[in-house]
């Protein structure tokens, strides 16, 4: 065969090629189309000026699969906004909190509670309401209450913390990053803690109580974790345990046998220490002084207690004293009388400050332990 009449067949070869390849194009996405035909027809006028038809033929090949990979690729990214492909995370779009029900009815059995800032996925959708799953949590809640895709990713990012989930027997929490560091802790398999950092040298720091605390990775997953909903049963399961733990917190512990003075004295300190509380903060603040009196530990004296070295500011510093002599409220009065008598909020607790970085009844700004 002549030269001229092989550079001829390799440019016939081509144009089927291109006719072939142009009509595969139109099947995919539009936006892909312009460039598909630019490329193509690049790659056969590279040939009418080059006689080295079979190295440049495969190239042009090379070039048509390239791009008509990439037609796919955005066809296939057109099909998937076109579809509305959505995430399956839902969170609550709630003040405070919302019902979850057994059936998409506003009188169906209630089934738990979806509280702010909970969130769960998406397992069915009908007529305004939707069926999701929150921890252990099952059941619908009507739409009007909820947030998806965008909304839900953007207030999921805001309100859920990175944690790591331990998966080993026992995990050592170091002081610092090192095998060779103090602990403050052994984490069982299972317990989850904060992730403060991911330090990337295979180990990742943590929020252990009111410390930072270092973990090897190895040993842990991490994960993104939001708060869950609360199933009906797990509801009243905690109620009965806050009322048991009340009722031990309330339990009429003896009275104390005290005068008038003596009575107006404990109410001074009352109103020093928790006159902006409430009044259950008032009357933990005088069980305190009773059950340091009942205690060993103390003097068994109200004038001893309260004027102990160290313990009460406001009576070492001469506020009760004042206070004493002026005006006291009637709820201090009577937060005094019902602590003599026997009544408690905070169990046998001896020792309060202001709430923050103690383990404790918690009341108003203060805790009690």
């Amino acid at each position: 065969m002549s030269k001229a009449k092989a550079v001829f067949v390799s440019l016939l070869s081509m144009n089927l090629m291109c006719v072939m390849f142009f009509s595969a194009m139109d099947m995919t996405a539009h936006a892909a189309e312009s460039t598909t035909q630019k490329v193509g027809i690049a790659a056969v006028i590279g040939l009418s000026q080059d006689e080295n038809s079979g190295e440049e033929l495969a190239k042009a090949n090379e070039a048509a699969t390239a791009v008509q990979q990439e037609a796919s690729d955005t066809s296939d990214d057109a099909t998937s906004e076109e579809t509305g492909e959505t995430s399956d995370l839902v969170m609550a779009n709630v003040s405070k909190a919302a019902n979850v029900r057994t059936e998409p009815d506003g009188d169906a059995a209630k089934a738990g509670v979806l509280y702010k800032d909970c969130g769960g996925r998406i397992l069915e959708r009908r007529d305004g309401w939707t069926r999701i799953q929150s921890g252990d949590l099952v059941g619908w809640v009507k739409d009007d209450y909820l947030l998806f895709d965008d909304d839900a990713q953007k207030l999921a990012k805001e309100v859920g913390s990175s944690v790591i989930r331990v998966t080993t027997d026992a995990l050592r929490v170091r002081k610092n990053p090192s095998e060779d560091a103090g602990t403050y802790g052994i984490l069982a398999e299972g317990n989850q803690l904060d992730i403060v950092k991911n330090l990337g040298d295979g180990w990742i720091s943590v929020a252990y109580d009111d410390e930072t605390g270092y973990v090897q990775a190895e040993y842990v997953d991490t994960d993104f974790s939001i708060d869950s909903g609360e199933t009906v049963a797990a509801i009243k399961a905690r109620e009965e345990e806050e009322a048991a733990k009340k009722a031990k917190l309330t339990s009429n512990r003896g009275a104390v046998v005290a005068n008038a003075d003596q009575t107006r004295l404990l109410a001074a300190l009352i109103q020093c220490e928790a006159g902006n509380q409430p009044y259950e903060g008032k009357v933990g603040v005088g069980a305190v002084v009773m059950n340091r009196i009942r205690s060993g530990a103390y003097p068994n004296s109200l004038e001893g207690v309260i004027y102990a070295s160290g313990q009460f500011t406001p009576a070492l510093n001469g506020k009760v004293a004042r206070v004493y002599e002026g005006s006291i409220s009637d709820s201090c009065l009577q937060a005094a009388k019902d602590a003599l008598g026997g009544s408690s909020t905070v169990g046998s607790a001896t020792h309060f400050k202001r709430s923050g970085n103690h383990d404790g009844v918690v009341i108003g700004n203060h805790v009690f332990w």
